[in-house]
């Protein structure tokens, strides 16, 4: 293993949830801060804005289920209701009472059950506020990619099948489509993201959580009406180049949420921008935060 990966799994920490293990860890010490990340990847991608955000905050992150160092059970039914159930676990087992949110692709969605919980009075802990970046709030307008249509779209056994004979160069290949076009991603980190999404066979199950794409048909008016009602301060950090979730998704967001806090990076920033261009993306979350 990658010595740089290795020193990050070592490094962090495992708590139950049900039957499985789940991955994380905190760093510095202030107000709380919750990161959660996206698909396919894992917190191991926040590993230098972590570094940089505990210098203001107590950050606690961990990996999703399914996904980075966490378990990756084969016959489950993934879910966003899960995600949020471990969410509470994790900051009620840390005595989290109150805690900042900011999310990525996937976890923009957990953020949004979250929200919709708290004005059901689910969670039991407080949401400080929550922003979102690069991410599919509203899947009406989202545009996926055949590797995701493919995978997650087709019926199970199909997704299952191409899970398996994936190479890294095709998951690389539509990786890197969604990045900027001056803002490529090296290989030194494509290879250790490779190396994380296969431990414990992740790749073959990713079709799983990518079927949660999907899902978000069936959650888009509940999430929409909870972010239109509460009063939980939120804003989107859209790298405007994404062509899944760039600029198209902050119009929406502009459209539907009253007051809305959209900041946009530069035009050449894709869905990744904290890797893109981390300097800005933590001028941007400051900025919102005061």
């Amino acid at each position: 293993m990658n010595k740089e990966v290795e020193n990050w799994k070592s490094g962090g920490k495992y708590f139950k949830f049900k039957d499985n293990n789940i991955f994380y860890n905190q760093a510095g010490e202030g107000e709380h801060l919750l990161i959660i990340h996206g698909y396919p990847y894992n917190t191991f991608e926040w590993k230098v804005t972590i570094e940089e955000l505990s210098k203001k905050f107590k950050v606690t992150f961990f990996d999703l289920l399914g996904m980075g160092f966490s378990d990756k059970p084969e016959n489950h039914k993934y879910s966003f209701e899960e995600y949020c159930d471990i969410v509470n676990v994790l900051l009620l087992n840390l005595k989290i009472q109150e805690t900042h949110i900011f999310s990525h692709d996937l976890g923009v969605s957990v953020a949004q059950e979250l929200i919709a919980r708290n004005a059901e009075s689910k969670n039991n802990f407080k949401i400080k506020s929550s922003a979102f970046m690069n991410g599919s709030l509203f899947i009406d307008v989202y545009k996926p990619r055949l590797i995701q249509k493919l995978l997650s779209k087709s019926p199970t056994v199909i997704g299952k099948t191409l899970s398996k004979i994936m190479t890294k160069t095709m998951v690389n290949k539509s990786v890197k489509s969604v990045f900027g076009p001056f803002t490529q991603p090296s290989d030194h980190f494509l290879n250790q993201q490779w190396e994380i999404l296969n431990y414990k066979n992740g790749k073959d199950i990713s079709y799983l959580i990518g079927r949660l794409v999907f899902d978000k048909y069936n959650y888009l008016n509940r999430w929409v009406n909870a972010m239109q009602n509460t009063t939980i301060p939120m804003c989107y950090i859209c790298g405007q180049y994404d062509p899944n979730s760039g600029i198209h998704m902050a119009k929406r967001y502009e459209e539907l949420i009253p007051n809305p806090k959209v900041y946009l990076m530069s035009e050449n920033i894709g869905h990744w921008p904290f890797l893109e261009d981390q300097k800005k993306v933590l001028e941007l979350y400051l900025k919102f935060i005061k």
